[in-house]
């Protein structure tokens, strides 16, 4: 039985990954996973070693996906990786967690837009992460703020004429206020639960976006979603 389509998830082995692989692979499409370590669910994987330069980073990936996809065209890259660290510009962790940052999220984002200008169909979708608090000053947590505002920055600019990406694709950003992860829970364990979104409600509107291209939201949008009560909305900032 031939395949529903093809995506690519960078960051697919972690909590939000790992949900949209197992999503996709049960309506039936290819899912290829890049990761620091392998999606078993997964039909093909690119592992990345850590790297202290963006462009090895960018080869190795760009050379593995190559391996794993040949000439193949994709219907969605779905860039789910990133990781949060705090501190003020008072911190002695200040530029150590902005490195980090900037390497979690803005490296990633910035290959998972190149591999989209290379591999999508004409009309495929490239989703990036964002988040809800980086819309405005961050004070607490200043170097997730840059890499985050940087992130937003990117889909706008992809949404932009002259973007490279195929004609008649989309760019967008979901902004989360808290994601309902396992880690999540782990370090907030006091926090009210029914205000963070679950990882398969994302999961299903990125499956809804690659399918169905009449339900996307405008592109360059970035899409805040705002939970209450379990229950989660979608708000375009």
């Amino acid at each position: 039985m031939s395949c529903a389509g093809r995506i690519l998830i960078y960051g697919g082995k972690g909590a939000l990954g790992s949900s949209c692989v197992s999503l996709f692979k049960s309506k039936n499409y290819w899912v290829g996973s890049i990761d620091l370590m392998p999606n078993e669910q997964a039909d093909a994987n690119v592992v990345v070693k850590p790297s202290e330069s963006w462009l090895n980073q960018e080869d190795e990936v760009l050379k593995g996906v190559e391996s794993i996809i040949g000439g193949e065209k994709l219907d969605a890259v779905l860039c789910v990786a990133g990781g949060w660290a705090g501190g003020n510009a008072a911190s002695k962790e200040f530029i150590k967690n902005a490195d980090m940052m900037w390497k979690q999220s803005v490296w990633t984002s910035s290959i998972a837009a190149a591999l989209a200008a290379k591999y999508l169909k004409e009309g495929g979708i490239i989703t990036l992460p964002g988040a809800a608090p980086c819309v405005g000053g961050t004070a607490g947590m200043m170097g997730y703020g840059m890499a985050k505002a940087a992130v937003h920055q990117l889909v706008k600019s992809l949404a932009s004429k002259g973007s490279g990406l195929p004609a008649n694709s989309s760019a967008v950003a979901i902004l989360p206020v808290t994601l309902d992860t396992p880690m999540n829970r782990k370090f907030m364990s006091e926090a009210d639960f029914t205000t963070w979104t679950p990882l398969e409600f994302v999961a299903e509107l990125f499956f809804k976006w690659t399918s169905d291209g009449s339900t996307r939201p405008e592109n360059g949008s970035l899409v805040k979603l705002v939970t209450k009560e379990g229950n989660t909305a979608l708000q375009n900032v």
